[in-house]
C-alpha cells in the first residue's frame, strides 16, 4: 500500500536523508538511496540540475553534478504528480503490545486476512486484536549497514540444539518478545514452536553480511568489503545511528553574477543540448543543430552561437582556479569587495555600510563599540548550497560537525567509520542538493583591537585548555577547518552566538532560523569576520526583516546589548567558573542559558563557545576586546 508523506527538502539533507529511519503517520520508514530517485518512464534522475556550482563544487572537491531532490504533489483522489522519494516501512517486524507475538511483515501485499493490508494491522492471536506496532531495535554495523534483527536467532542462541531443530519461518508467527516476569525490567524471548527462550541482550555480536546492506538491499561494488567488526544491537530514537555528512557554501562571484533567463543562462543550464552541439563532427551538422535549437529558444542563430562560444571558453569561470580548502576565504573575499553595477536580482548582493558605521554619532559608552568593528554589511540576497555527501552509523569520530558522538573523557575516540555514498556504491554521477535563498548581517572586527587582545596570556591559555580537549575528541569540521585552536576563533565564535540569542530576543527571528558562518584565521591574510543569515528553499527568499537591521543606526543598539549581555549569566557564577561543560568538557563559561543556539544555527556542534573572550574575567587578568577597541593598553 502506497502513501504520499509530506517532507521538506531541507530534512532529506539532513536527519532524513538516505538510509535514516524516519517517523511519519505513526509508522518508520527507511529512505532509499538516490538510485530510486528516477522517474518513471526513462528512469534518468528526476531532479533538476543545479547550476552555477562549479566554484563551489571544485572548492570543496565534489565532481559530480548537484541535482535538487524530486518534487512531487498530490492531487485529488489520490493521484500524485512529479516524481517521489521511495521509501520503505522498516523495520519489517511488528509486535504485539498484548501478547507479545512477534510478526514479520504483516501488511505484506496478497495476505488476503482481514485488517492484515492495514498501516497498523491487529494481531491474529490476542483477544480484543490490539493493533501491532514495529519493534524499536535495528541492526546496524558501523560499515553503514542496516537491518533487521535476527529475532529467531536471539530466542534459540542459549539453546544450540533446539537452534539446530527449529527452522526460521517467516508465514506463521511463533516468537514472542515481553517482560521478564520475574524482575519486569528487562526482555525474554520465547519460541512458541520448540520451547526455547533466552534473555534480549543488546550486547551480543551479531555479523552482518555484507556490512554495507541496506533494508532494500546493497551495491554489488560495496558487497565484496570484508570486516572483523560486528553489528551493533541499537534502538531507532538512538542518535548514533546515522550521521548524515553534509556541506554548504555560498554561491559568490562570477557564477552570482550571471544573467537569469539569457540565452546563454538557458543553453548552459541544458546539459543536454550542449552535448549535442559537441558531438557534432562537422561544421555544417553544428550548423543545422544550432538552427534547430535557436528555433526552439526563440532566439537568432547568431546569439545562440555567441552563447555556445562563451560556454567552450569556460563560461563562467573562464578558467579560475581554485583548490580544495579556499571556500571561507574566497567569501570573505566576496564579502569584503565592493562589487560593481551591482542588481537586486543577483544571487549575491552585499551592501556595505561601513561609510555610515563610522559617521554614526558617538552616544555616551558607545565609542568602543563602533571603534571594534572594522566592516559592517548588508548581505541583502545571498544563495546558498547544501551539498548530501553521504552518512555513516555508530561514529565515533563524525567529521561533518553534526552530532558527533565523543570518545570517554581523557581518551581518544574508537576509529572513524565508512561514510556511504547516497547511491551506496559512490558509481553515480550526481550528488542531491538544494539551494536556499536569503539575507543576512556580516561585520569584521577590527585588527588594531584584535592583536593586542590575543596576546593576553590568559587567553592564550584558556584556548590551550580547549585546543587540548578538542584534539583528543577527533571532531573535525571540513567546511571550516579550525586547528590549531585560536582565541580569535573562540571569541568569534561565542559573539556570533550570543548575536543570535540577541537577534532572537531584540528583533523576534526564531533562533532556530538564523544561521552562522565563521571567518577567521591570522598570519598575512587575517580574517575575523561573523555572518548571521536566514535561508529558506524558496527562490524569493525572506522578506528583509535580517538585512535592514545591519542599518548602522539599528546594528549599533543591538551590538551594544550583545556585548553587555555577556557578562551575565542566570547560572553565575557557576557558568562563569566552570572548568569545563558540554560534550568532552569542550565549552567553559557558556551554557543553555547564556551562549548555546539551536544545533541547526551552529556550524560547531555547540561547542568551543567562552563568554570569557568576550567579557573578560572577574579578576581583572583577561581584558575584554572593547578594552583594546578603545584604545586601552
Amino acid at each position: 500500500m502506497n502513501r504520499l508523506i509530506a517532507t521538506r527538502w531541507s530534512h532529506l539533507l539532513g536527519y532524513s536523508g538516505v538510509g535514516a529511519i524516519v517517523r511519519a503517520d505513526h509508522d518508520l520508514f527507511v529512505v532509499k538511496d538516490i538510485r530510486h530517485w528516477t522517474d518513471r518512464v526513462n528512469k534518468l534522475p528526476a531532479g533538476d540540475l543545479i547550476p552555477y556550482v562549479d566554484l563551489l563544487r571544485a572548492t570543496l572537491g565534489v565532481d559530480r553534478e548537484l541535482r535538487a531532490p524530486p518534487l512531487a504533489r498530490e492531487l485529488p483522489k489520490g493521484a500524485v504528480d512529479g516524481t517521489c522519494i521511495p521509501a520503505m516501512r522498516f523495520p519489517r517486524w511488528m509486535h504485539c503490545p498484548g501478547c507479545g507475538l512477534l510478526h514479520w511483515q504483516p501488511w505484506r501485499e496478497g495476505d488476503d486476512r482481514p485488517g492484515m493490508a492495514a498501516t497498523r494491522p491487529p494481531c491474529c492471536q490476542c483477544d480484543g486484536h490490539p493493533r501491532l506496532q514495529q519493534v524499536g531495535w535495528v541492526l546496524a554495523h558501523p560499515q553503514g549497514g542496516l537491518d533487521d534483527l535476527p529475532w529467531h536467532l536471539l530466542a534459540h542462541r542459549d539453546d544450540p540444539a533446539r537452534q539446530r531443530d527449529c527452522r526460521a519461518d517467516s508465514d506463521r508467527p511463533y516468537l514472542r518478545w515481553r517482560r521478564d516476569g520475574e524482575t519486569g525490567l528487562n526482555w525474554r524471548l520465547h519460541c512458541d514452536r520448540c520451547g526455547a527462550q533466552s534473555a534480549f541482550d543488546r550486547q551480543v555480536p551479531v555479523r552482518l553480511d555484507p556490512p554495507t546492506r541496506q533494508p532494500w538491499g546493497h551495491a554489488s561494488v560495496r558487497a565484496q568489503t570484508t570486516t572483523d567488526q560486528k553489528a551493533s544491537i541499537v534502538e531507532v530514537s538512538d542518535p548514533r545511528l546515522y550521521y548524515p555528512r553534509t556541506h554548504s557554501a555560498l554561491v559568490i562571484p562570477p557564477e552570482s553574477r550571471v544573467q537569469r533567463g539569457s540565452v546563454l543562462d538557458r543553453l548552459y543550464s541544458n546539459r543536454a543540448d550542449q552535448d549535442r552541439l559537441k558531438h557534432q563532427r562537422s561544421g555544417r551538422a553544428r550548423q543545422g543543430v544550432l538552427r534547430i535549437l535557436a528555433t526552439q529558444y526563440g532566439c537568432p542563430v547568431d546569439e545562440l552561437k555567441n552563447a555556445a562560444d562563451e560556454i567552450d571558453r569556460g563560461y563562467p569561470l573562464y578558467g579560475q582556479t581554485v583548490t580544495p580548502g579556499e571556500l571561507l576565504a574566497k567569501e570573505y573575499k566576496a564579502l569584503m569587495e565592493e562589487i560593481p553595477d551591482l542588481s537586486d536580482g543577483e544571487d549575491f548582493v552585499p551592501r556595505d555600510q561601513t561609510r555610515a558605521w563610522r559617521a554614526l554619532a558617538l552616544a555616551p559608552g558607545d565609542t568602543a563599540v563602533l571603534a571594534a568593528v572594522e566592516r559592517l554589511v548588508a548581505v541583502t540576497r545571498l544563495r546558498e548550497v547544501r551539498i548530501f555527501e553521504g552518512f555513516s552509523r555508530l561514529d565515533q569520530g563524525c567529521d561533518d560537525g553534526l552530532r558527533p558522538t565523543l570518545g570517554p573523557r581523557g581518551t581518544a575516540p574508537e576509529p572513524r567509520t565508512s561514510v556511504i555514498p547516497p547511491d551506496l556504491d559512490g558509481s553515480g554521477d550526481w550528488l542531491p542538493a538544494i539551494e536556499l535563498y536569503g539575507e543576512g548581517i556580516f561585520f569584521t572586527l577590527a585588527e588594531t583591537a584584535l592583536r593586542p587582545w590575543s596576546r593576553q596570556p590568559g587567553l592564550k591559555a584558556r584556548a590551550e585548555t580547549l585546543g587540548r580537549r578538542f584534539e583528543r575528541t577527533g571532531m573535525r569540521f571540513p567546511d571550516a577547518p579550525i586547528l590549531p585552536l585560536t582565541p580569535r576563533f573562540i571569541l568569534l565564535h561565542t559573539l556570533a552566538h550570543l548575536v543570535i540569542r540577541q537577534l532572537e530576543t531584540q528583533a523576534g527571528y526564531p533562533a532556530a532560523s538564523i544561521r552562522e558562518r565563521i571567518y577567521c584565521a591570522e598570519g598575512a591574510e587575517p580574517m575575523a569576520g561573523i555572518l548571521v543569515y536566514v535561508a529558506v528553499p524558496d527562490i524569493v527568499g525572506s522578506l528583509g526583516g535580517l538585512a535592514e537591521l545591519a542599518e548602522p543606526a539599528r546594528f549599533l543598539p543591538l551590538l551594544v546589548s550583545v556585548f553587555a549581555h555577556a557578562h551575565w549569566c542566570s547560572l553565575d557564577p557557576v557558568c562563569s567558573e566552570h572548568e569545563g561543560q558540554g560534550p568532552s568538557q569542550l565549552n567553559l563559561a557558556a551554557c543553555h542559558a547564556c551562549a548555546l543556539v539551536p544545533e541547526p544555527s551552529c556550524q560547531f556542534s555547540n561547542v568551543l563557545l567562552d563568554r570569557t573572550f568576550v567579557r573578560g574575567d572577574l579578576k581583572g587578568e583577561i581584558h575584554p576586546l572593547l578594552h583594546f577597541a578603545a584604545g586601552r593598553t
